[in-house]
């Protein structure tokens, strides 16, 4: 009987040491499938994680390539409304100086410079007439004069220097002017003046040779006024390119 309960106790601790080791695999068994899901399932949200990931990067990058090319195409469209408007003030800025010289050289503005002054008096002697100031005029023209006045009347390509009244009196532009007669000049004054004073042809030259009350100055400011008179184009056209 004592041993019959000895061998039945021997058999339930086997039993229940063989029990014991089955739960501790089960139970490992388990813990394995259990981490193996786990992972499975981080690894599956990691992945969905990623591929949202590079979708949107791909979106964004889309939008970045969008917005850089339109960005692009503003600068482009910065530079040409620049250019334009640089173009157009160069524009402007050239007809303005063109303008400004043309008024110059018809005679519609004030002007100064360096140039010289030469003053020609009546003498009992000797009366100037016309003949006598348009040869000086012509003379400064030849030396490089820009612009002429005589008595404070501008002289141009069209003013009129006549005798009135049987060469007593000198009109220009058929206002009477006295002597003495100032005639100013615009231009290089060294020139100028070495061309009045050049020996037997120059003006001042031949007419002091000749006894006739005239003289030369050199000065570093000449003003001479605008004209008063209006130069109408009638007849001029402009050649065109054929």
């Amino acid at each position: 009987m004592k041993k019959f309960k000895l061998k039945f106790r021997a058999d339930i601790t086997a039993v229940t040491i063989v029990v014991f080791i089955v739960c501790i695999v089960l139970v490992g068994v388990m813990l394995m499938q259990f981490r193996t899901v786990e992972q499975t399932d981080i690894t599956e949200i990691e992945n969905m994680r990623e591929s949202e990931l590079r979708e949107a990067l791909v979106d964004w990058k889309t939008k970045y390539e969008e917005v850089d090319s339109q960005l692009a195409e503003v600068n482009e469209r910065i530079e040409e409304y620049k250019k334009t408007i640089n173009d157009n003030e160069a524009s402007s800025e050239l007809v303005d100086e063109e303008l400004k010289e043309s008024n110059i050289l018809v005679g519609k503005t004030d002007v100064y410079g360096p140039g010289v002054i030469v003053t020609l008096n009546n003498t009992s002697d000797f009366q100037y007439i016309a003949e006598d100031l348009i040869e000086l005029v012509n003379e400064l023209r030849n030396a490089g004069a820009e612009a002429i006045s005589i008595n404070g009347i501008r002289v141009l390509a069209n003013t009129d220097i006549v005798d009135l009244f049987d060469y007593s009196v000198i009109g220009i532009n058929l206002q009477r002017i006295e002597s003495p007669y100032v005639v100013k000049a615009i231009g290089d004054k060294e020139y100028m003046s070495s061309v009045l004073n050049l020996k037997g042809s120059g003006f001042v030259d031949r007419y002091n040779t000749l006894g006739r009350s005239v003289s030369l100055e050199i000065e570093n400011r000449v003003e001479i006024p605008k004209s008063n008179s209006e130069f109408e184009i009638e007849y001029m056209q402009e050649v065109t390119a054929k």
